[in-house]
C-alpha cells in the first residue's frame, strides 16, 4: 500500500459524513494529490466510489484489511 499524500481519520462517522469530509478536503490538495480516507461505515465501501464517479475524481482502492479508501483529486 503505497502512501498518500493526506489521511482523513472519519472511523466512527456515519453516513454521508465520510464523503461530506473528503468532499471538503479534496480541493484542499493539489491535483494529482491522494487523499486516503479512513472510515468504519460499511456504506463508504459504495458512497465513496460512486461520489468519485459523480464529481470526476478517481478512485484509486479500497483497503478490506482497512477501512480506508484512496481517491486522487483530478481536477
Amino acid at each position: 500500500m503505497s502512501e498518500p499524500d493526506e489521511v482523513l481519520d472519519c472511523r466512527g462517522q456515519r453516513c454521508p459524513l465520510p464523503v461530506i469530509n473528503l468532499a471538503r478536503r479534496l480541493p484542499e490538495l493539489p491535483v494529482g494529490g491522494v487523499v486516503r480516507v479512513l472510515a468504519d461505515d460499511p456504506a463508504a465501501a459504495v458512497d465513496i466510489p460512486a461520489w468519485c464517479r459523480m464529481r470526476g475524481h478517481d478512485f484509486l482502492a479500497a483497503h478490506p484489511t482497512h477501512p480506508a479508501y484512496d481517491v486522487r483529486r483530478a481536477h
